[in-house]
């Protein structure tokens, strides 16, 4: 029962990882050393700030519309690096970043329906 309960309702930590996960796909070409693909780059930190900021909001005040904007920027991260052409440890990264991200905002959204209503 304390399993169902922790999953069913929405948790900060949530949010927190929301924020870790925007972070480390905004510094992700810099960590990796792999600046060389501009447009790999700058989406990298559009994404980041997008995913960063949605997750600050839901931290503040959950919103759907910022959960719908977290599956939807983490779909993105997640198939950009085949949009763009990016390889090597980079794509691998963005790839599950936005996997995780995804599944986040599936989780978040899930226990937004479950939420008692009145």
């Amino acid at each position: 029962m304390t399993e169902r309960k922790l999953l069913s309702t929405h948790r900060t930590w949530q949010d927190w990882l929301g924020i870790v996960l925007a972070l480390s796909i905004a510094l992700a070409p810099w960590i990796l050393d792999e600046t060389a693909h501009r447009a790999a780059v700058v989406n990298a930190a559009v994404a980041g700030l997008v995913i960063l900021l949605m997750a600050e909001i839901d931290l503040v005040s959950t919103r759907r519309w910022a959960e719908y904007a977290l599956l939807a920027a983490g779909a993105w991260i997640a198939i950009s690096p085949a949009v763009l052409g990016y390889g090597g440890a980079l794509r691998v990264w963005h790839a599950a970043a936005g996997v995780l991200v995804m599944l986040l905002a599936a989780l978040e959204l899930w226990q937004t329906d479950r939420r008692p209503h009145g």
